[in-house]
């Protein structure tokens, strides 16, 4: 029997390469290599066209990550970004269930996983130029890794720069955390990307 979607402690994360792409769009596999769910970008016609003359990395967010049946389960938002991006996240109902806020970090890329009410419940330090994450507790204890190196049965199938995993400790039981650490490795991907 399939495992609901947040219930995979293992995810692969595969961008669609598309010619001329003005938005973001994702699969997601389980450790198996059965697709899982989809990450779609959405962008109106006006962004669009102001994206020839602006940095996407300004723009608005508006991302929704959906079920293999198309069921959203996450949606991410952030405002006009100037410097730092603070992004929302949203469970299924719209109800704001967490932040993710990027901090100013000299070479390195840090992220800050805070609650509803703003507290820091995580974060997330890693080497963007090696695509190397951890995510911690607010006790420093580790909740799980994004990362571009791994073994095993998909290996060969995912092989680009565009593609990545991202695990979750298998104790992490609290769902709201588990949302934040899956929607953590989308959101940095587009972040780093969009701002080098």
């Amino acid at each position: 029997m399939a495992k609901a979607f947040f219930e995979n402690d293992v995810f692969f994360i595969d961008e669609r390469v598309a010619f001329l792409k003005f938005t973001n769009s994702y699969k997601i596999f389980d450790e198996d290599g059965n697709q899982i769910g989809n990450v779609q970008q959405k962008m109106s016609g006006g962004y669009k066209l102001l994206s020839f003359f602006l940095s996407k990395a300004m723009f608005p967010l508006n991302l929704d990550i959906a079920d293999i049946d198309g069921n959203v389960l996450i949606s991410l938002r952030r405002g006009w970004s100037f410097l730092l991006s603070k992004i929302s996240i949203m469970d299924e109902r719209g109800k704001h269930i967490a932040d993710i806020s990027q901090k100013f970090k000299l070479l390195k890329a840090e992220f800050q996983i805070l609650d509803a009410a703003g507290a820091q419940v995580g974060k997330i330090l890693g080497d963007w130029k090696a695509w190397n994450f951890t995510i911690t507790d607010n006790r420093d204890k580790e909740i799980g890794i994004i990362t571009k190196k791994w073994a095993g049965i998909l290996k060969e199938a995912f092989t680009s720069a565009d593609k990545y995993i991202v695990s979750v400790k298998p104790e992490l039981s609290d769902m709201t955390k588990r949302k934040a650490v899956i929607a953590s490795a989308i959101v940095i991907d587009m972040i780093l990307k969009e701002s080098s």
